[in-house]
């Protein structure tokens, strides 16, 4: 056998570790149920605000949430939380993931009910990086 360093792998290198990860991961995973969903807020024609997440059986994973400059701090982003977090539960979720950076949204989490479970500091350099959970209720 030999080990061979790759610093620059291409998609189809990275999908061939992903795709052998998943083939493996599928037995303890058949029956979970996995949707991408997505809010957004729109003014007009535009998209001013959005969040995007999945459910990944009773959980809800939130992966992005945005809010324009010109709107932020008029409760738009508390509003789409709230909404996908009902969503969530009329769907069967019983808790929510999400993590954010220290310069980003730590204080609108917790203002949510969100709870820091593990904290990354010095990351990727000089912030940290805290992931939330919270049960639905």
């Amino acid at each position: 056998m030999e080990f061979e360093l790759d610093l620059a792998p291409t998609e189809e290198n990275i999908n061939e570790i992903r795709n052998g990860l998943v083939e493996h991961n599928s037995p303890f995973l058949t029956d979970i149920d996995r949707r991408k969903v997505a809010y957004y807020a729109i003014d007009g024609e535009s998209k001013v605000a959005g969040i995007t997440a999945e459910f990944f059986g009773s959980w809800l994973l939130i992966n992005f949430l945005w809010v324009d400059k010109t709107i932020r701090g008029r409760g738009t982003g508390s509003e789409l939380m709230a909404k996908l977090e009902s969503y969530a539960m009329s769907q069967g979720c019983h808790s929510s993931m999400v993590d954010t950076f220290s310069f980003q949204a730590k204080p609108f989490y917790d203002k949510l009910g969100y709870e820091c479970q593990m904290t990354l500091d010095n990351y990727p350099t000089s912030h940290s990086r805290y992931f939330f959970t919270k049960q639905l209720k």
